[in-house]
């Protein structure tokens, strides 16, 4: 008799056993990674690009591609920058201070007051 239920309870638990698949699949979901700093490439509202990296900075025109500005910048903190740069344009120096008022956008303010704004290029 012990026989006939060890095989029952086998049996049970064989069927149990089938009736539970595999684990449904994870769900994995992307998000691409928000840029950090200033580091990469700016569009004024005129098309200018302007380029930050690893502490350069420099500004060109965008139908010949000529140098306009360079100069360098310091990271006063994660959302503030200053640029001191040298236009080649008018031949001045000045600096500039900018805040990072979102990943995509950067709000400066030159050392005579002037305000401008700049987009980061995707």
């Amino acid at each position: 008799m012990k026989v006939a239920h060890i095989a029952t309870l086998l049996a049970a638990a064989l069927a149990v056993s089938s009736c539970m698949g595999p684990p449904p699949p994870r769900q994995v979901s992307y998000q691409p990674l928000q840029p950090q700093g200033v580091d990469g490439a700016w569009v004024d509202p005129n098309g200018i690009v302007s380029t930050f990296q690893a502490g350069s900075f420099s500004t060109r025109s965008t139908d010949t591609n000529a140098l306009l500005a360079s100069g360098t910048y310091t990271n006063l903190s994660p959302t503030l920058v200053e640029i001191n740069m040298t236009s080649l344009v008018r031949k001045t120096q000045s600096r500039v201070n900018c805040a990072l008022v979102s990943p995509s956008q950067l709000n400066c303010t030159t050392d005579a007051g002037a305000n401008f704004s700049l987009r980061r290029k995707v």
